[in-house]
């Protein structure tokens, strides 16, 4: 547990950093483009690369030394940081080279997620598994609240370059954490039985098996279209938020959208979900969630935005949580390698589609729609107002509606909403 600990904090650090960085860039570029589509273009540079390594990250987590690789992906993240601050004391920094830096380094660290998840299973007894999951768990949350309101004070003292060397300071701390530590060695018999191809045999093995539980398979597609949905509408939440307030009040409104999640994690991990009880929580909570979606962009309000945000965060381990648990259960342990990978590609690849789509859908279409003199100010402006960042509103309540929708259709195919019954688990409770 000392060494778990000590890789942990490191890693709890330098995460810091990284999201005091993607705080003060998102207003950045905003606040120096007025352009959603930019705006969503960096989002997708940083999402991109993980969909496209995620079915090999596994394998290559394997075959490699695990602590190098967390290593080598604080070091990428880390040049990364430093390179956009020279850029910017230099007034030379575009959105654009935002994107490729953002592109070489998620590349990178898109594999120390997974280096860690395996290594964790390494450092610490099998007793004390749950409590590893719940301080990484906790380490996203607290960081999901802390980390907003330090930037939008930063911004405000030390500025975007003093926001950047803080940033490159916590990497150093996380690259020194991993070099002070030994990680133990994975056995080589079972990284040489992986065969230059078998991925793909895998893959397509992952495949067949979810095709032949429709149950299953209904899961991995609804949650592919509601993350496509969800796509659309969470990229362009600080558009709108910056539209109504500034970047400091935005910082608040997100560190309490981070509270709604720790309080839902805290009452998951103390209370637990009961069995047989996973697709009406998954489904019930989706469609609050899907509520909150749609309120947010009722009114040009902080206070609304603010509830609905802690409302939308407070329901998403309730939709999370058990969508993993069904797959644990369901899935065997010898295959959950290669499903899981599969699953993740799907869901991974769905979100940066809505990114693509969401910026020239609200700078084309649905801003210009809502401006004072804009088709739809004299019907729908009415009850939702009208100006910029009206559009982003209304794009809410409609994704929010169309998620809705789905939510429903999806609850009504049977296979789906009695997978818990019908599909035997293959991991016994006393496992």
């Amino acid at each position: 547990m000392k060494t778990f600990f000590i890789v942990w904090l490191g890693r709890f650090v330098s995460l810091m950093g990284s999201r005091l960085t993607g705080f003060a860039l998102s207003i950045w570029v905003y606040q120096n483009s007025e352009s959603v589509t930019l705006f969503s273009l960096t989002a997708l540079s940083t999402t991109l690369p993980a969909v496209l390594i995620s079915p090999v990250t596994g394998l290559l987590v394997d075959r490699w030394d695990r602590r190098w690789i967390m290593i080598i992906s604080q070091i990428a993240a880390s040049l990364r940081t430093l390179a956009i601050f020279f850029l910017l004391i230099n007034q030379h920094l575009t959105v654009w080279q935002i994107c490729l830096l953002n592109v070489v380094a998620s590349t990178f660290t898109s594999l120390q997620l997974p280096a860690f998840l395996a290594t964790s299973s390494l450092l610490v007894p099998k007793q004390h598994l749950a409590r590893v999951t719940g301080m990484t768990q906790l380490g996203v949350s607290a960081n999901q609240i802390i980390a907003p309101m330090i930037a939008g004070a930063l911004l405000v003292t030390i500025q975007m370059q003093g926001v950047l060397l803080v940033d490159f300071a916590t990497f150093i701390v996380g690259i020194c954490t991993l070099l002070a530590v030994k990680f133990p060695r994975v056995a080589a018999t079972k990284t040489e039985k992986l065969k230059q191809g078998s991925f793909w045999r895998e893959m397509v093995y992952g495949w067949q098996y979810i095709k032949a539980r429709p149950g299953l398979l209904g899961l991995l597609l609804f949650f592919t279209f509601r993350n496509f949905l969800l796509g659309l509408v969470s990229v362009l939440a600080v558009p709108l938020v910056l539209s109504i307030t500034s970047s400091d009040v935005l910082g608040i409104m997100l560190a309490i959208s981070g509270v709604g999640m720790l309080i839902s994690s805290l009452i998951v991990a103390k209370r637990g979900i009961p069995k047989h009880h996973y697709i009406n929580t998954m489904f019930g909570f989706n469609a609050l969630g899907t509520i909150a979606m749609i309120t947010v962009g009722l009114r040009s309000s902080i206070p609304l935005v603010m509830l609905s945000g802690f409302l939308l965060f407070f329901c998403v381990p309730f939709i999370n949580i058990p969508n993993q648990i069904i797959f644990q259960r369901k899935i065997p342990a010898h295959i959950q390698g290669r499903v899981f990978a599969l699953r993740r590609a799907f869901a991974m690849m769905a979100m940066p589609l809505g990114y693509v789509v969401s910026g020239p859908l609200a700078d084309r279409i649905f801003e210009p729609l809502m401006l004072p003199n804009g088709f739809l100010a004299g019907s729908i402006g009415t009850l939702i107002g009208v100006g910029p960042g009206r559009g982003i509103g209304l794009m809410f309540i409609v994704t929010g509606c169309l998620t809705l929708l789905v939510t429903l259709a999806a609850y009504q195919y049977p296979r789906l909403r009695r997978l818990e019954i019908e599909l035997p688990d293959a991991i016994s409770d006393d496992k």
